[in-house]
């Protein structure tokens, strides 16, 4: 991937970022609003009143204003999980991420760079993108007779490195969002608890005897937010492992390009270069 389309991918992604979370609060609110408030669920008809005996939509109903914000912030989880699976699934490419290593490093032991960057073309995907930077800086190392051999290596590792930092954002991307929700929905599950506990406990501070309906709403209220904030937690937790894993197969097919390309470093030696230290090894044999 070149920095001017990672550059383009982050853009569209930060505007898919900013228009998710208001739109899924909108329909978080419209769920909450017509569905879970519709008034055939209820005691005649009204939403003031009780729910209907087993109607779960009303009893969430009556889970207050903090109902649709959960429920936005749900449905903002499951979209960046969807986009994060998609993403992520395509960063591995089109065959196994083992097999395709094996060949590459079979490939560039035998010194087959035409046959190891059509298999990258062929995989595709992040790990692909990384070996063929490698393989084109090799190759231009390689064409390159007034540096020496170490500077070479560490010019090659600096395009592994660069080309692996311009991969890695596309698999983190949305992650703190993602993250941010997790712990978010959690503090808000909390307030809706405890509403629904201030709530529950004024109706047992009336004077004579506590409205029972008043208190079981309250109760109703408090337990209701706590399930719904389990959801986008319990929600998040895969995507956050499946990312991990594949950020960290990206890091390390990253370093294990040092040795696809160990192997061949003596090619990077001009004649004279190599003669030198041939000649430096029968003067100095080991011992």
């Amino acid at each position: 991937m070149s920095k001017s389309e990672a550059k383009g991918s982050s853009n569209f992604k930060a505007l898919l970022a900013a228009l998710v979370i208001p739109i899924a609060v909108f329909i978080g609110y419209l769920i909450w609003k017509f569905v879970l408030g519709d008034p055939s669920g209820f005691e005649g008809g009204d939403i003031e009143k009780n729910p209907l005996p087993n109607h779960i939509l009303a009893m969430m109903y009556k889970g207050g204003i903090i109902v649709p914000i959960l429920i936005g912030a749900f449905i903002t989880v499951v979209t960046f999980t969807i986009e994060r699976f998609i993403t992520i699934n395509k960063s591995k490419g089109s065959g196994r991420i083992e097999v395709f290593i094996q060949r590459i490093r079979s490939l560039m032991t035998s010194g087959d760079l035409n046959a190891a960057q059509a298999e990258c073309d062929k995989q595709g995907g992040s790990i692909a993108n990384v070996v063929v930077a490698g393989i084109t800086m090799f190759r231009q190392m390689e064409a390159d007779k007034e540096l020496d051999k170490e500077r070479k290596i560490l010019a090659i590792q600096k395009e592994l490195e660069e080309a692996t930092t311009l991969e890695l954002p596309m698999l983190s991307k949305n992650l703190v969002i993602i993250s941010t929700i997790a712990s978010i929905s959690t503090l808000l599950g909390l307030l809706g608890t405890v509403i629904g506990m201030i709530r529950a406990f004024s109706a047992l501070a009336t004077a004579g005897a506590p409205d029972a309906v008043a208190l079981s709403n309250g109760i109703s209220e408090a337990l209701i937010n706590t399930a719904l904030d389990g959801n986008a937690v319990n929600c998040a937790e895969p995507v956050l492992v499946q990312l991990y894993i594949a950020e960290n197969s990206v890091a390390v097919s990253s370093l294990g390009n040092d040795d696809f390309f160990g192997g061949k470093t003596r090619r990077l030696e001009t004649p004279e270069q190599r003669s030198f230290h041939e000649g430096r090894r029968q003067e100095h044999p080991a011992r």
